[in-house]
């Protein structure tokens, strides 16, 4: 069990680092960031900083999130800005709890990713309940709407992070070589699933092409 910790804590602590980039400096294709990159240039020209652009692509990243949470009407409208401060605060408590060598970190960052994704998953699925297929900004800007891979995707993680939280009280520490190789194997496998949208959307029918009454002609 000691090789499924390693692979665990490799695997989610990725999984939840760059969902907490994504959410607070991620890239934007979206309307909410356009506006806030449109902003953010608006205020170099007067005279900002770097840092200030840089600021004004974090807020961007923010807001689309924002708008992402508020798509899936999931939660009430008052409550959309605390919930995704909340979702985001506990990713990153995920990331340096998995970080931590000591194994009661452990035990708690398996725990809490488990809660977060269980969360998630009740979330998407009551989405999709009521028909909304907005795109998941689950690792930043992505056109790929929720589906049901979504809600596999989270419910194995889920598993994961539950087998890992329930085995890390217990197990004994790993070989070296073998924590490295379940190590960089987690590794792998999450930076998949961190790709799942980019992936899927490689494989997404392409939008029909209209044709011009010159075509018909022929």
């Amino acid at each position: 069990m000691e090789y499924l910790i390693a692979g665990a804590r490799a695997l989610l602590g990725l999984v939840f680092l760059v969902s907490v980039v994504g959410k607070v400096a991620g890239g934007a294709k979206d309307g909410a960031k356009d506006g806030a990159r449109g902003g953010a240039k608006g205020r170099a020209r007067r005279g900002g900083t770097d840092g200030a652009t840089r600021s004004g692509a974090r807020g961007a990243a923010f807001a689309a999130f924002l708008a992402s949470v508020r798509s899936l009407r999931v939660v009430p409208p008052a409550l959309v800005r605390p919930v995704a401060v909340t979702v985001i605060a506990g990713e990153a408590a995920v990331c340096v709890l998995l970080a931590a060598p000591a194994r009661g970190a452990t035990t708690a960052g398996l725990l809490v990713a488990a809660a977060l994704l269980a969360a998630f998953t009740v979330g998407i699925a009551a989405a999709l309940r009521r028909g909304v297929t907005a795109p998941c900004r689950c690792f930043g800007a992505s056109s790929t709407p929720l589906g049901t891979l979504h809600l596999v995707r989270n419910t194995v993680l889920c598993a994961l992070a539950l087998a890992g939280a329930l085995a890390a009280p217990t197990a004994e520490s790993a070989p070296p070589g073998g924590a490295l190789v379940a190590g960089g194997a987690g590794l792998v496998a999450g930076a998949l699933v961190t790709q799942l949208d980019h992936l899927l959307a490689l494989f997404r029918p392409l939008p029909a092409t209209p044709r011009t009454a010159g075509s018909h002609a022929h």
